[in-house]
């Protein structure tokens, strides 16, 4: 169901159509184009999938990084997409814990549920799905 904004109410969830149809123009890309490109180009060419495949997005996206009611700064996605989804590309031989644990961190600070880490980089496409796992009743003053 869409809302006011154009987007949809429905939280993502792990098999959600939207994400299929991401990961689906990612895989494309991937099997045509292949590794060893810088990530620009894979940003270009996804940008270009997504307008095929009829997928609303924003490409990079500013988004504000927000802590105690003040801005701390600008986090700039690579694509958000239906204004929900935060799309992070890579062009690395091999996805980090760092990397997932960016994004975690930059969907908790702007507050959104799911994001997707995408490698172009490696042999064979590396896609990884990760949530917002944010509680802030477990934050403790330092």
């Amino acid at each position: 169901m869409k809302n006011m904004n154009g987007h949809s109410d429905e939280p993502l969830v792990e098999n959600d159509p939207l994400t299929e149809k991401v990961i689906g123009c990612a895989t494309k890309i991937h099997k045509v184009v292949g590794p060893g490109f810088l990530e620009n180009i894979y940003h270009q060419a996804l940008a270009h999938e997504l307008n095929k495949a009829d997928i609303q997005f924003f490409s990079e996206a500013p988004l504000k990084v927000m802590h105690d009611g003040i801005v701390l700064g600008d986090y700039v996605a690579d694509f958000l997409i239906d204004k929900r989804l935060v799309v992070e590309l890579k062009a690395v031989e091999v996805l980090t814990k760092n990397h997932e644990i960016q994004l975690v961190n930059y969907l908790a600070a702007i507050r959104f549920d799911i994001g997707l880490l995408i490698n172009f980089g490696s042999q064979k496409i590396q896609v990884k799905r990760k949530f917002r796992e944010f509680n802030r009743t477990n934050l403790t003053s330092i």
